[in-house]
């Protein structure tokens, strides 16, 4: 069991754009603490300026986690380490190619590994970042986190519009469908995946994987810290930084996956802000390369009112993306939320969280 001062997690969560990360870092050098990424899409190795990653000039340090007894532990097709941003250890990025899967019950089995290590070595974790599903996972715990995706079933369901998807989830599980709210009755992914669950309930009977909340990941005393901004500033902010992506060469980093055979409908290129917004615009390119009978993508740079026009969308996908995050962050009722525009802001947060620590 561990001693109270080693199962603390301070949890940094708010919409992308409020300056998580580099609050985080003042945070840990102050508590000596290290970071530890919730956000589902910096796992993906490649991915470096459009998911935000900030890591130019740190280089990658693989740690070696041993399995635990049972025979679990880090599968071959993920690795876990971390980069050194001003000094302090930032856990999770790159975690696996883009091609992979990346589930909650992945997150759950990498962040566990990690947050044990930060303990052990008597630091503190910092969890950071706006994917709230992830967040809730690993502090609350889901009930159905041990049944896997079904990627077959994803796929065939994926072609079917919305009333047919509440019709096979009414068959399957009628109470789930009466319970939910009018945003999930209309988002196709959340419908698949709920009729995942009652299929694998209608069958089996539901565990969770080996080690999944042991002692030391279950009296976990957590704090939560939240940062918000006014709509009008955040979407400014957004806007910033995705001209700064654009500037420092995200088209080209897009490019350099699709070389290496990743593509927008067999990766996370495809369905991550950032990139997916590109598809129209490079696969009309990659016809013309076919047609012309060239072998590689060209690392040529698009201008014009056809590049003007993604980097519009991409913003656009921002915004939304931003309030979606702070409509499943306010469900959280125990987060200390302070506004960044607040004057002494991060000098408000130190102390209430050196409260809280000690």
């Amino acid at each position: 069991m561990l001693s109270d001062m080693s199962n603390k997690l301070l949890v940094i969560c708010g919409p992308t754009g409020v300056g998580k990360t580099s609050l985080a870092i003042k945070l840990a050098k102050q508590f000596n603490g290290e970071i530890v990424s919730a956000d589902s899409r910096q796992v993906y190795r490649y991915m470096d300026i459009g998911t935000g990653k900030d890591v130019h000039s740190s280089k990658f340090k693989v740690s070696a986690f041993t399995p635990v007894p049972d025979g679990t532990g880090l599968r071959r097709d993920k690795q876990i380490g971390f980069y050194e941003i001003d000094g302090i250890k930032v856990w999770l990025y790159d975690v696996v190619k883009p091609d992979y899967q990346f589930s909650v019950a992945d997150y759950i089995e990498c962040t566990s590994l990690v947050m044990k290590d930060i303990w052990k070595r008597g630091k503190l974790p910092i969890l950071v970042g706006g994917t709230g599903f992830y967040i809730k996972a690993l502090v609350d715990g889901i009930e159905t986190i041990g049944i896997k995706p079904d990627w077959g079933l994803r796929k065939i369901l994926g072609y079917q519009d919305i009333k047919i998807l509440r019709e096979m989830l009414g068959k399957l599980d009628a109470e789930r469908l009466r319970g939910m709210n009018e945003s999930d009755k209309n988002n196709p992914r959340r419908l698949i995946r709920a009729i995942e669950i009652a299929r694998h309930r209608s069958t089996s009977e539901v565990s969770l994987p080996p080690n999944w909340r042991d002692s030391s990941t279950s009296e976990v005393k957590s704090f939560f810290i939240g940062l918000k901004a006014s709509y009008k500033e955040l979407y400014e902010r957004i806007d910033k930084r995705v001209d700064e992506r654009v500037a420092q060469g995200v088209e080209k980093e897009i490019r350099g996956l699709l070389e290496k055979g990743y593509t927008f409908e067999n990766s996370a290129l495809g369905t991550t802000i950032g990139y997916k917004e590109w598809q129209p615009l490079l696969d009309a390119e990659i016809q013309r390369c076919r047609d012309s009978k060239m072998q590689t993508i060209v690392p040529n740079v698009v201008e014009g009112d056809a590049k003007e026009e993604v980097i519009e969308r991409w913003k656009y996908n921002e915004h939304g993306y931003a309030r979606r995050q702070m409509t499943w962050f306010k469900k959280t009722p125990m987060i200390h939320w302070f506004d960044i525009i607040e004057p002494d802001c991060q000098q408000k947060i130190a102390r209430l969280v050196k409260e809280w620590y000690h």
